[in-house]
């Protein structure tokens, strides 16, 4: 049995879930979403996001994580930003000597749906599939999801 969190890392409302692997087979075990406030200074909102996904790791102690890999944004600014979410949630799970595997998007609907080209609400679709009866906390929750599936189809590479 492994458990997998996956991460879909963004400053203004970043990502979580956790699925358990056993083999071929997938439960739900928990997802949320941690927002910041957009009138906070980065710093701050940056230290919570590490925080609440250091909890989380404390909470249910994730055998590895995964996160989608990071993609340039047409606004600079942006993608900066995410980066910059993306390091703190990463550097949470390496405060907690979590091992963190990175995925392409195109790879995880793949994985998710059978198509790199696969719409949110197909994945979203899917998500309902193979976790039948989870209750998923919000499109970045459900992104996190998807991320933490695809991990677990891909060994953790």
């Amino acid at each position: 049995m492994t458990l997998i969190l996956g991460l879909d890392p963004s400053l203004s409302c970043t990502g979580w879930g956790i699925v358990r692997a056993e083999g071929s087979r997938l439960a739900h075990v928990a997802n949320g979403q941690v927002a910041t406030d957009p009138k906070a200074p980065m710093a701050e909102r940056l230290h919570h996001l590490h925080d609440a996904i250091f909890a989380v790791i404390g909470a249910y102690r994730p055998d590895r994580a995964a996160a989608e890999e990071v993609f340039a944004n047409k606004n600079p600014q942006s993608t900066l930003k995410l980066a910059q979410a993306r390091g703190a949630v990463l550097a949470a799970c390496g405060r907690a000597s979590l091992p963190v595997s990175e995925h392409a998007a195109r790879l995880v609907k793949k994985a998710i749906v059978g198509t790199g080209a696969a719409e949110k609400t197909q994945v979203q679709a899917m998500l309902k599939v193979l976790l039948p009866g989870a209750v998923i906390g919000g499109a970045d929750a459900a992104d996190a999801l998807a991320v933490a599936i695809a991990d677990a189809h891909l060994g953790g590479r």
